[in-house]
């Protein structure tokens, strides 16, 4: 165990990237004031960092103006303010097979007040026509709500054919980076997305309890905060303002998260978005072609890199999964999640319900002598 092996990316980054501890360190021992409150220059010069911070992403994600970059404690909480900011009793929205319990959950609660739901047909690969969405569409129907990439399978969605769906039909379109963002390009304009949900420990390479989503001016209009409180902007109103980001920004922010985010977005900046990517690939079709050599294994969804991000479930079909991972660990230190990954309706998609599987998701600094090790200790557990 003096080795150790981290490929649970698909649930936090490790290591974050560089300069992240560094610089949320440097804040907190430095001067960690609160912004919005304190009128001195230290900070001032914390508010400047936010503001390139909310830049930085509007770049990343393509989007006209950085004041729709709201941040939030996390995806979770960006994808709830959407869900019970904006839909209402008697609305209807698509999902697809492959969601998360961050988009299920919420809405299974506000089926209880009218909400309701279909979900599009999906493949035993995780994939999804975008047809299947586009037959679902009734009068009632509001927004799509997708998962750009599985976080069990790693398939990913076509969103710029479902974004012209949405277009065509009026609907809003509501996308869940967590698995994508940093590692794949996304451009809110050309996909047509409204509200774009993201997290900042994972692809973003940042540390953990940060997050937000950007919104489209159309869907800003309609939508309410679904979180109310001080925001250090026209405090003699009781309502809250209407000017963004400060509409959805109650309490005081994630300053130390926002900072470390800044400093992981740099880095992407400067690694640049298609290299990471292609180093996390180039890693996943060599462990892929590795456990297609091995018996008594199965690889959920998709067998090939195409259409997939470096996510890969392996189903034991002979050994109890959760065993599997913890002998993994024992005797080898290679670290990956077991289970259902809080997506019960992906793997009832995939075939894996109800005993899950051994997740395994790379970052682009894993090395194939560590997927080596893998395959080594996978072979003696077969």
């Amino acid at each position: 165990m003096d080795h150790k092996i981290y490929f649970d990316n698909g649930s936090t980054s490790w290591p974050k990237a560089p300069g992240v501890a560094e610089a949320m360190s440097s804040l907190l021992l430095n001067g960690a004031f609160n912004i919005n409150r304190g009128n001195y220059e230290g900070a001032y010069e914390v508010e400047g960092i936010v503001l390139e911070t909310r830049e930085q992403l509007a770049r990343l994600f393509h989007a006209k103006d950085s004041r729709k970059v709201i941040f939030t404690p996390g995806i979770t909480y960006s994808l709830n303010y959407f869900i019970k900011g904006f839909l209402k009793p008697g609305d209807h929205v698509i999902v697809t097979g492959i969601e998360h319990n961050a988009v299920m959950r919420p809405l299974y609660q506000m089926s209880g007040g009218g909400v309701s739901y279909d979900v599009a047909d999906t493949a035993v690969d995780g994939s999804v026509v975008p047809e299947s969405i586009e037959k679902l569409i009734r009068p009632q129907t509001k927004a799509v709500i997708i998962s750009h990439a599985s976080n069990v399978c790693g398939t990913v969605m076509p969103v710029e054919e479902i974004g012209e769906i949405c277009r065509r039909h009026h609907l809003f379109f509501v996308v869940d980076s967590a698995q994508s963002a940093g590692t794949l390009e996304i451009d809110m304009e050309r996909d047509g997305i409204d509200f774009l949900a993201f997290t900042g420990h994972k692809g973003l390479l940042g540390p953990q309890g940060i997050g937000g989503f950007l919104i489209s001016e159309a869907l800003d209009e309609k939508m309410v905060p679904y979180i109310a409180g001080g925001t250090g902007s026209q405090s003699d109103s009781l309502a809250m303002p209407q000017g963004l980001p400060d509409k959805y920004e109650s309490g005081t922010m994630n300053l130390p998260g926002i900072i470390g985010l800044h400093a992981a977005l740099e880095h992407i900046e400067y690694a640049g978005l298609s290299e990471i990517h292609r180093k996390k690939m180039e890693l996943t079709e060599y462990f892929l072609e590795k456990v297609k050599g091995l018996n008594g294994v199965r690889i959920a969804g998709k067998q090939g890199i195409q259409g997939r991000v470096a996510v890969v479930s392996l189903d034991f079909v002979e050994k109890d999964n959760a065993v599997a991972a913890f002998e993994l660990e024992r005797a080898y230190g290679v670290m990956t999640r077991v289970g259902l990954h809080c997506a019960p309706l992906a793997h009832q998609s995939l075939r894996t319900w109800p005993q899950g599987t051994v997740r395994f998701a790379f970052s682009a600094v894993n090395t194939k002598e560590e997927i080596d090790c893998c395959i080594e200790g996978l072979r003696d557990l077969l």
